[in-house]
């Protein structure tokens, strides 16, 4: 198979990544064509298509909550299903897509045979889990991590998905590339992405030990709140893990040289893998219908997770700040504006999570700037791959303010949420149950909603930016010429 290979920063034609007095250059060196390269094309079409259909249950989902609109929707029953299907598709499948495009990518020759199986699987997934509610009369169960329509099609397809997802990880572990002791920073991030591999096969592991040991007299909500539990939680690492290794990537894209080690990156990376181990000494040790059990779960991804994030984040705004002006051109400005947006909405979720009381639209708040972080930086990851994907490069004026109007839409939306819940107003709830008492409620949830539309059209841009890319290949000598920009 032919690899042709090219540090994706464009700072060095050199393997691995270059070095310089003051920092580092985060990069890699992937395969230019080949099987990696049309794997990873099939899965940036589904996370695509993921986003395009999360969208329009988001237009929807935002309407029913906003006060004076929802009024003309069948809010109550509209509102959890639109919530179950835009939640599903925005975060698992959406991540996953992405998850497999870098790991394809960063994966050794091989696995022809089964390559395409993972993406085929996980789209039927995808396309019965969009379809359920237009299908199947099901129950939303509102469940933490992975929410559901207790129904046959969307459960089939939840079914199928994973079952792709499995495959998957399994084809990235055995042809994940072999690191040696002498890391460099393209090592460092190989080592990230390998670590995200890890965390989600556990994840799968927890998913089916809770689905094989959970209580049969269990049902609704109860059932599945436990059942996605365990894997719930592992699959945060690898989300982590996947926005940690695109902000130091996305730095070096920028010009940015990131003073922080390889090997402190590595051993951040690291501290986020052994944390995900604790997953199956819980189910060892503890019930998994016991609060210790989901306590332990808790702890770990709070002192596993939270420690590399501050100091790769610091590390990132620092190697922005220091950039030189030439850094600043018209392919640089998207990838810097999805980086900066990236690290200042996950702050905002992380410093909101530090004062949730009760349950209350805080905790949303909390989870929205969270994966909006991710969501973020995985946007700039594919507006740097998609030459290297042989498609044009994203540098028009609107790929420039695409993650800045995304990432404005959704701070408005958490902060009308955080907002909202100093006043009491609950969580997964729309309309009339929202009991909105006051103007000041009532205002909350209003820029809740214009926050969210705002999001909803810079993501819609995101879509449009990537497809007028597509639609335009990439020139052979980008594609194919080391240190190519």
């Amino acid at each position: 198979m032919n690899t042709l290979t090219t540090p994706l920063s464009g700072a060095s034609p050199r393997q691995g990544a270059a070095y310089s007095p003051a920092g580092h250059d985060y990069a890699l060196s992937l395969p230019q064509q080949g099987l990696q390269q049309r794997l990873a094309r099939a899965w940036l079409w589904l996370g695509l298509l993921a986003l395009i259909g999360s969208g329009l249950f988001s237009v929807l989902l935002v309407l029913s909550r906003t006060p004076g609109v929802n009024q003309w929707l069948p809010v109550a029953d509209f509102f959890r299903v639109a919530l179950v299907v835009h939640v599903d598709l925005s975060v698992l499948v959406w991540f996953i897509a992405m998850a497999g495009l870098l790991w394809s990518l960063n994966s050794t020759p091989g696995g022809r045979a089964w390559g395409w199986t993972a993406p085929v699987l996980c789209a039927i997934g995808t396309g019965l889990m969009s379809l359920a509610p237009f299908v199947d009369r099901a129950e939303p169960i509102m469940a933490n991590y992975i929410p559901v329509l207790d129904g046959p099609v969307f459960l089939a397809g939840l079914v199928v998905f994973a079952l792709g997802t499995g495959v998957l990880v399994l084809r990235s572990l055995w042809l994940a590339p072999r690191l040696g002791l002498g890391f460099d920073a393209g090592g460092a991030l190989r080592f990230g992405l390998n670590a995200s591999v890890v965390a989600t096969a556990v994840a799968l592991m927890a998913f089916a030990w809770s689905l094989a040991v959970l209580p049969t007299p269990l049902a609704g909500k109860a059932y599945y709140e436990i059942l996605f539990w365990g894997g719930g939680h592992a699959l945060q690492f690898t989300w982590t893990l996947l926005m940690l290794v695109a902000w130091l990537w996305l730095a070096g894209a920028c010009g940015a040289p990131v003073r922080l080690s390889p090997r402190l990156a590595l051993a951040m990376f690291a501290l986020a893998l052994v944390a995900v181990f604790v997953t199956p000494y819980a189910y060892l040790a503890y019930d998994i219908a016991s609060v210790e059990h989901r306590n332990l779960l808790t702890w770990a991804m709070r002192v596993g997770g939270g420690p590399a994030i501050l100091p790769i984040g610091l590390a990132v705004l620092l190697a922005l700040r220091a950039a030189p002006a030439s850094a600043n051109t018209p392919v640089t400005r998207p990838l810097r504006a999805a980086l900066l947006s990236s690290v200042l909405l996950f702050a905002a979720g992380g410093l909101i999570g530090v004062f949730i009381q009760g349950s209350n639209v805080r905790i949303p708040a909390h989870y929205h700037g969270c994966i909006v972080g991710v969501t973020l930086a995985l946007m700039g990851a594919v507006y740097h791959l998609l030459p290297r994907l042989g498609y044009g490069t994203p540098g028009s004026r609107w790929a420039a303010w695409q993650p800045t109007l995304y990432g404005a839409g959704q701070l408005m939306h958490i902060v009308g949420l955080v907002w909202s819940g100093g006043y009491g107003v609950q969580r997964k709830v729309a309309g009339s149950e929202q009991v909105l008492r006051s103007t000041a409620e009532v205002a909350g949830m209003g820029l809740m909603g214009l926050g969210g539309l705002i999001a909803i059209i810079g993501g819609v841009l995101f879509v449009v930016v990537v497809i007028q890319s597509m639609r335009h290949p990439a020139p052979a000598a980008v594609r194919a010429t080391p240190g190519a920009t």
